[in-house]
Formats: C-alpha cells, structure tokens, sequence
C-alpha cells in the first residue's frame, strides 16, 4: 500500500463487551487525510461505543487501532489526544462562563517562564487558530454561553486544532441548529477537510451526511452493515441499512476512500 493509500487512523477486528452483551463484535474501518466517513446506525447500533474505545474512552477487548499504518495503544483520552485524535461532543463541553481564549487552553494553559498564565501568547495561539477555520469570528473576549450554536462549534473545533488533531470524531455537529447556523457548521467541516483532516462524523441527519460525506459506514447491533461511497448510494438505500441491514442490491462496498 502506497503511502496516499495509508489511513490516518484504521480499526481493525475491534470488539467490545459489557458483561454478555456484545456492544461491538468485529468491527473494522478506516479514515483517510481529508475524508469525512459518516458513522450511521440506530441508538444501540455500537458507534458510540465504537468511538468512546478509539478515543480512549473504553478499551478494546479485541482487535487494534493503527495510525498511520503503525499500530498504537490508546489506553486513555490522554493517550488518544497525543496521538492526535480529538473528539467533538454533541454537548461542545465548553465552560459556558470563560470567554473562547479560556476554553481553548482549559486544563493545558500556556504559563510564562515564572508559572504564570501567558494571556499575550494564548490570545496570540487563539486568534491564529479561530482565522485559519473562520476569518470573520472576533467574538473572543465574551463569555461562550453569549455565542451562537455556529460560533461554539468554532471553539470546539479549534480546541482540537490547536493541539494538533489529525483525526475529529464529531458527535451530531448540526443538531439543534438552524439553517445559517448548519451551513456554518457544514463550512467548518469542508475547511477542516481540505486542510487534511480525517473526520468521523455520526449524525442521524441524512442531509448533513450527503452534504458532507465521502464514504459512510452503517452498523447495527454491533456489526458493520457495510461501507459505502455515499456518491453511490441514496437515502432509500441508507434506511435500508439502518433499518434491516440490508446491503444495497448491485453497488460494491467502498473501504478506501473514493
């Protein structure tokens, strides 16, 4: 395999159990620089759980999780974050009551030489990192509790950029937004992905999945159902999957980005 053709992050035989349920049995996937992979299924269908065991959140009890090609131990959030994996919850958890500087470097403050907060170099590191995903955000000195559901995404996502995500698992970006706050949403996830981003996106909206998706992916009960160029796919054909886990009579499965 060439190295264009390496994932950034790839999922291999992964499963997970909890007690005897099977939440996740054998389950494989993989995301490409610049690819946006929705992640589809019912509640219960196993991509929260298959997301929480590539962020750290729960471990693997089989299979592994390569980055690059080389496999990788992710036994911790921390350990997912170093390896530049970032995760955006559907709740943003950000401190509503700290301006976009704070929650951008909450919990890894920069300090000056004497253990101080360095406010000059965070305003610095902030404003670079809110330009390179929207030039226009200025709203930076205000409490986030104050900023619209478009302008929060901002600071979430640039939390991750700052320290140097490669791979974004966004949980139901657009949710309970309405339509100009979805189309800046939608405009942040198409800049993060020609800056070379890899992002999974798990969302029950089907028009942000044909909007913004390469390939999806559809589980259920636990198992892939299948994975799919969404250029050849409908809405009709994706319910199907969701629904029965039915693949779609006559298309191939697409596992590399098309």
């Amino acid at each position: 395999m060439s190295a264009p053709d390496i994932p950034l992050v790839s999922l291999h035989g992964i499963s997970k159990s909890f007690g005897g349920v099977h939440a996740v049995e054998g389950v494989s996937l993989a995301v490409h620089a610049g690819e946006v992979l929705a992640l589809l299924g019912h509640n219960g269908a196993g991509k929260s759980t298959l997301m929480k065991m590539l962020a750290g959140a729960y471990p693997i009890d089989a299979g592994e999780i390569r980055l690059m090609g080389q496999t990788c131990e992710i036994r911790s959030p921390v350990d997912a974050q170093a390896l530049g994996i970032e995760t955006i919850h559907q709740t943003l958890a950000l401190a509503d009551n700290l301006d976009a500087i704070a929650n951008l470097f909450l919990g890894r403050e920069m300090l000056t030489r004497y253990g101080t907060l360095d406010d000059y170099a965070m305003e610095t590191a902030a404003r670079a990192v809110f330009k390179r995903l929207n030039p226009h955000f200025q709203n930076i000195h205000v409490p986030v509790r104050s900023l619209s559901g478009g302008q929060r995404q901002i600071v979430a996502i640039s939390r991750a950029l700052h320290f140097n995500a490669k791979v974004l698992i966004m949980d139901e970006p657009c949710a309970a937004l309405g339509p100009e706050e979805t189309r800046m949403v939608q405009d942040l996830v198409r800049t993060l992905k020609a800056q070379g981003v890899g992002i999974v996106l798990i969302s029950h909206d089907m028009s942000d999945v044909f909007a913004l998706s390469d390939r999806l992916c559809v589980m259920k009960n636990g198992r892939t159902v299948g994975t799919y160029a969404t250029a050849q796919v409908d809405e009709d054909a994706v319910l199907g999957m969701i629904i029965a886990g039915r693949q779609p009579a006559g298309i191939h499965p697409c596992e590399r980005m098309p």
